[in-house]
């Protein structure tokens, strides 16, 4: 995966390869060649590089080596899902569709877009370097702190407690991400069971905090 920056030469561009190159354009490149079968962990810098079409050694103008651009790649992963997650879970508080369903939803149609960026977090938190693992749960722990905040904003807008609340965000987080997981592997006609099963579980962990909330305020 690491390579050592190599010398650049004034004939690092040959036919048909680009003159300059940007971060993002060398993302883009990543993410064309991930797949069903293909972590960002199994990319080489070369296969990048070609895909991007520039020389091997004008990757390293932008980057390091592939863990940093795999390290860029999860952040944007995460920071695109909790963009579209939590406009996912504004517009459905803001109506009367149910804040659960709406943002499942919003996580499974992101599973099938073309971009594949859910695909980054989903499959590098279980392989590649340390550097991946750790920008994954980096990645989860911002989720589960935002899913937190609504929460208990939630709670407080239907006067319906929840006990530990941080803990809940977390189990519904490693559970949603868990099923994406498997979900990746699964044909599209399964979606619509999937959000059923998924929201369902969802809205069990919250019951079951709210139950528990509950009891604790009777003691």
């Amino acid at each position: 995966m690491t390579s050592s920056p190599q010398p650049l030469h004034p004939d690092d561009h040959g036919p048909g390869r680009k003159a300059s190159i940007s971060r993002e354009d060398l993302l883009a490149a990543a993410l064309k060649l991930v797949g069903p079968h293909r972590s960002v962990s199994t990319l080489s810098l070369r296969e990048v590089a070609r895909e991007a079409g520039i020389a091997p050694n004008s990757f390293y103008r932008q980057f390091r080596d592939m863990d940093e651009l795999a390290v860029a790649l999860i952040d944007l992963a995460g920071r695109s899902l909790r963009k579209i997650i939590g406009e996912a879970r504004h517009r459905a508080a803001s109506t009367d569709r149910s804040v659960v369903r709406g943002s499942v939803e919003a996580f499974i149609e992101q599973l099938r877009a073309d971009d594949k960026l859910l695909h980054v977090l989903l499959r590098e938190g279980n392989v590649g370097s340390d550097a991946f693992k750790h920008a994954v749960e980096r990645e989860l722990q911002f989720f589960e702190e935002e899913l937190c905040l609504d929460l208990v904003r939630l709670a407080a807008r239907d006067n319906a407690p929840l006990h530990e609340p941080a803990i809940v965000s977390k189990a519904i987080t490693r559970l949603v991400f868990a099923m994406g997981a498997t979900a990746m592997d699964l044909p599209r006609a399964k979606d619509p069971e999937l959000i059923d099963q998924l929201s369902e579980m969802v809205r069990l962990i919250i019951t079951g905090s709210r139950a528990l909330a509950s009891r604790s305020a009777t003691r």
